[in-house]
């Protein structure tokens, strides 16, 4: 749903905006700490999150792993050009990103390059093995180009609200 800043506002109050942005911090407080750091009722806290989850405004709650205590030590931008541009092809190619686990994120550009994938593996040879075993021979692709992330600066920031 996308919606404009004025629809936002008028649907979210202060109340809501705090709540996010504690949950955004700690996804795991509870509704009693919650209550306490945005100065309502654990009631109140209860009814508000419910309603933004079901408004579609809270999608989920996960933890945050360690990719490299897991042994998925290399974090990989695979730029991704497509054979040819019509539907079906860049359905085949969502169909095929969606199902290999090892692309956390895809996104659909515009520019020189079509897709940029954020993929991880445990080493070069699972990405070699990615690259030239999965992405390559699929129908869909034409052209890959690999850059292995030497430093991470900055990740799953939370949105800049209220």
């Amino acid at each position: 749903m996308n919606m404009g800043k004025r629809a936002v506002n008028e649907m979210l109050d202060r109340f809501d905006l705090r709540l996010l942005r504690e949950l955004q911090r700690d996804g795991r407080l509870t509704n009693n700490e919650l209550s306490e750091r945005i100065a309502l009722s654990a009631s109140q806290c209860s009814r508000r999150r419910a309603r933004l989850e079901a408004e579609g405004f809270i999608r989920g709650y996960q933890a945050m792993l360690d990719r490299e205590r897991l042994g998925l030590e290399l974090l990989v931008v695979i730029s991704v050009t497509l054979a040819t541009h019509n539907r079906d092809n860049a359905q085949r190619f969502a169909r095929l990103v969606n199902d290999l686990p090892e692309v956390l994120e895809a996104y659909s550009l515009t520019g020189e390059m079509d897709y940029h994938l954020k993929v991880v593996v445990r080493g070069l040879s699972d990405l070699s093995r990615f690259v030239n075993e999965v992405l390559l021979p699929h129908d869909s692709v034409q052209h890959v180009k690999t850059a292995i992330v030497l430093n991470t600066l900055k990740q799953a920031a939370p949105l800049p609200i209220g």
